[in-house]
């Protein structure tokens, strides 16, 4: 049955409450409600096994599938069954006309089979994962720590610097996710000199470019919550008693607020590693993102859209993945929300 929510704050109340919690720490607290969370513990280890196979992808090519998974091998030969047979066959199709790759081998080699190129489909899977993980981690994480900063400046000082911040986030959000990111990404990789941050030059065909790209765009998405927390947190008693005392901003901002939004960033984390991968799934499959010869999910999806009548698992294990991981990162950021939330929804059987 379900809880009405007047008991719903009731029983989470009197879960916190009795002797075998005195004394623990809020952080303590939530660890302890996120393992009883089976269902968010199984998404995190789908997410941790789906990282370390990912980052695997050198040993697997190396030392199983034997294969370069960024070299063409149209011309090459591979043994299934104790046979060599080419890598792309002749006589492919429904009419037996033209070639067509080497089909699943269910075998160490060309475990996935062979894209358009002769290269080995669940080698580049693995490389695949391990940029969009990068790109995913890496933009989410910039994305996060800059709404940090400007939320936690625009909700605790207010005023005009709260206006140009929220309109400067405003006029970001503004653009259309995909075409602002489409821009800013075809003006970079059409400059022969790259990307230059202060003293950094980035090369066009780095996964720098797209992380940067993803992160910068997707700061609107964190800063508007952070804010939404530190313009009610630095209402609260002890902010006030803590100016009271003297306290500067610095050591309000830092030591006294934060600590009490950082449940908000942790909670958004995971759901923006989600969101970072579509997006640079999407972009690399229009040929913005990841540039070859390197390959994420969303190029590999791209490769294999020719090959959907043929070869179809080109193009279906790269998207099995995301589906995967999106999947694992939003239950774990549920799980998560609810953990931290001490009034976090009761569901009585």
């Amino acid at each position: 049955m379900t809880v009405a929510p007047e008991a719903q704050a009731g029983l989470a109340l009197e879960e916190e409450s009795g002797p075998h919690i005195a004394g623990r720490s809020p952080w303590a607290l939530a660890g302890r409600r996120l393992v009883r969370k089976r269902i968010a513990l199984a998404a995190l280890l789908v997410f941790i096994a789906i990282v370390v196979i990912s980052f695997g992808a050198p040993v697997y090519a190396h030392d199983i599938a034997h294969t370069d998974p960024f070299s063409s091998n149209i011309s090459g030969t591979t043994t299934v069954n104790g046979k060599r047979v080419a890598v792309i066959q002749s006589g492919g199709g429904k009419l037996g006309l033209g070639e067509v790759p080497i089909a699943p081998t269910w075998h160490s080699n060309y475990f996935l089979g062979a894209d358009s190129q002769g290269r080995d489909v669940a080698a580049r899977v693995l490389y695949g994962g391990r940029a969009s993980l990068e790109i995913g981690i890496g933009s989410a994480a910039i994305a996060c720590l800059l709404a940090l900063v400007v939320g936690l400046v625009a909700g605790y000082f207010g005023g005009l610097i709260d206006a140009f911040l929220s309109r400067l986030m405003d006029l970001i959000w503004s653009f259309p996710l995909y075409l602002l990111a489409i821009s800013i990404a075809t003006v970079l990789l059409a400059s022969q000199n790259g990307l230059h941050v202060w003293f950094l030059t980035i090369a066009a065909a780095s996964l720098w470019v797209p992380t940067l790209i993803i992160g910068v765009v997707y700061v609107p998405y964190v800063a508007r919550p952070i804010r939404g927390q530190v313009l009610s947190v630095r209402e609260k008693e002890f902010v006030e008693a803590a100016r009271g005392l003297g306290a500067s901003h610095w050591r309000m901002m830092l030591g006294e607020i934060l600590p009490n939004i950082a449940s908000t960033v942790i909670v958004l984390f995971p759901l923006m590693i989600a969101t970072t991968i579509l997006t640079e799934s999407a972009l690399s499959f229009l040929s913005i993102g990841v540039q070859a010869p390197g390959a994420s999910w969303g190029t590999i999806i791209d490769d294999g859209q020719n090959l959907l009548y043929t070869r179809p698992w080109v193009a279906i294990a790269p998207g099995i993945m995301i589906v995967l991981t999106v999947l694992a990162l939003n239950v774990l950021g549920d799980g998560l929300r609810d953990a931290l939330d001490p009034r976090a929804k009761v569901r009585a059987k």
